[in-house]
């Protein structure tokens, strides 16, 4: 074909990138471009959004590689068409500008990008426009990986086996980009990227957290993490232990390739990186469930759980979004999410147990609270990371086993490092108090500088009686 446009949403890279390479295979000339899209950015709580700035900076980023790229094979071309509006809109709009034959785009599985992506092929296809989507952010979708009845899995453990079975070095392939790059088109002159307060937006503290952006940043914490790798099952469930990978919002936002990680896991071998490929296997089994189970936004993947009747209590929602509620694991980890938007694993399953089966709160009122901080958010991965907790989804922790912070705290944080981090006022609290804090006694108190319930709150709950409520709120169901 004569031309052909790539849309960039969650894949801001200029390598190994699925729509990108068969686009330059199949056209003459193609142009690429990425819309901030204001039916997303409009639903945002603030105009000052760590997420949106990090998009930014990889677009600006990403306009850069791909004139570069341009340049390296020979051509004047690349660079990146930057619209700011509905997608389902400037899409056709700019397919007409440009005289386009067919638009390419990698796959998204959320229901809401789907049904965008629906009226923008059927927009195209009214102008005579072709489009053609492929699969990128994930190693295997939708249907690839079945039972041997044919139906989707709805238990880790038997989809992991099936999911490694599958995996060969075809899968983990990297796309040639490179290769064809020449075919890559400049933009129409006068347009370059907008800034922030182009459209609309502030800067955030993002520089601030210094978290590397972009395709640059991913790399370096990439390659930080390759020399880790062989430490990460001994180190992942320790929040003061530089343990993790950190990528998760490249992740997210696609500025590193999950062929390459995936690919880098599997063949490095050992028990760290099995059990880090295990958890990128986690991100497609619940982008797997997404796409079978869309309902599973609003409702728990469970059917007969929708019945759970969970407590009205606006009062603890709020001591557990604010981190006042007295358990000091939970409130360093509320307290890390809210100031840079990340939140460690092993914590976003305490502190999700903690509201719904401490204080009895719904769990999509958990969900949601993620959804509006979290940099790396993810509807797939966070809807199924909160089910589990709440016990309503697949494979999810048994309702009969609660995590006591308390001894979550000690195991993961035995020193109280995390804790003191986050929460100064404990900074004097002796180890043995840290955990816990309301059992110190005044005279304890006053060495520590801190008066339970005045300058840290006492216990919202008490986590063995929250314990029984529990029991009994899923046992009625039980047994019924």
């Amino acid at each position: 074909m004569s031309s052909a446009l790539v849309w960039f949403r969650r894949d801001l890279r200029s390598f190994d990138h699925a729509a990108l390479y068969h686009a330059l295979r199949a056209a003459d000339r193609v142009y690429c471009a990425f819309v901030f899209d204001t039916e997303i950015l409009d639903a945002l709580p603030g105009r000052c959004d760590r997420r949106v700035d990090f998009i930014h900076a990889a677009v600006v980023e990403l306009d850069a590689a791909l004139r570069q790229l341009a340049q390296q094979a020979g051509a004047a071309g690349g660079g990146l068409i930057v619209r700011h509006g509905r997608a389902d809109e400037e899409i056709p709009r700019l397919a007409s500008e440009l005289g386009i034959a067919m638009v390419f785009a990698n796959r998204d599985y959320e229901p809401a990008a789907i049904a965008r992506d629906g009226r923008v092929s059927a927009a195209l296809a009214q102008a005579g426009v072709g489009f053609a989507d492929f699969k990128d952010q994930v190693i295997f979708e939708r249907d690839e990986v079945l039972s041997q009845s044919g139906q989707p899995y709805s238990v880790f453990t038997p989809y992991s086996k099936a999911w490694l079975k599958q995996l060969d070095d075809f899968q983990v392939r990297a796309y040639p980009v490179e290769k064809h790059a020449a075919a890559l088109t400049a933009p129409p002159a006068g347009r370059g990227v907008p800034t922030l307060a182009d459209i609309g937006f502030s800067a955030s503290d993002l520089d601030a957290l210094r978290l590397p952006t972009g395709m640059r940043g991913g790399r370096s914490l990439f390659e930080d993490f390759r020399g880790r790798i062989g430490r990460y099952q001994r180190a992942r469930d320790f929040p003061a232990v530089k343990g993790v990978s950190y990528l998760s919002a490249h992740l997210r936002f696609g500025t590193v390739s999950i062929r390459e990680l995936a690919g880098h896991a599997w063949r490095e071998g050992g028990a760290g990186a099995e059990t880090w490929l295990k958890e990128l296997i986690w991100r497609d089994f619940y982008q797997m469930i997404l796409w079978h189970r869309p309902d599973v936004v609003d409702h728990a993947f469970r059917p007969e759980y929708e019945a759970i009747r969970w407590d009205e209590a606006p009062a603890l929602f709020e001591a557990w979004r604010q981190a006042r509620t007295g358990y000091p694991l939970v409130d360093a980890a509320m307290r890390q999410l809210s100031s840079s938007g990340y939140m460690h694993n092993r914590l976003r399953m305490v502190t999700a147990s903690f509201l719904t089966k401490d204080l009895g709160v719904d769990w999509r009122l958990g969900e949601r609270h993620f959804a509006e901080l979290l940099l790396d958010y993810d509807l797939a991965a966070n809807n199924g990371g909160w089910q589990w907790a709440a016990s309503t989804g697949c494979d999810a922790q048994p309702w009969f086993r609660i995590f006591n912070p308390v001894t979550q705290s000690e195991k993961f944080d035995p020193e109280g490092k995390f804790i003191r981090r986050y929460l100064p006022e404990l900074a004097r609290v002796p180890d043995k108090f840290i955990h816990a804090p309301w059992k110190m006694g005044g005279i304890d108190q006053s060495v520590a500088g801190v008066r339970i319930g005045v300058d840290y709150p006492a216990p919202v709950v008490d986590h063995a009686e929250a314990r029984e409520r529990t029991l009994a709120r899923f046992g009625v169901l039980a047994r019924g």
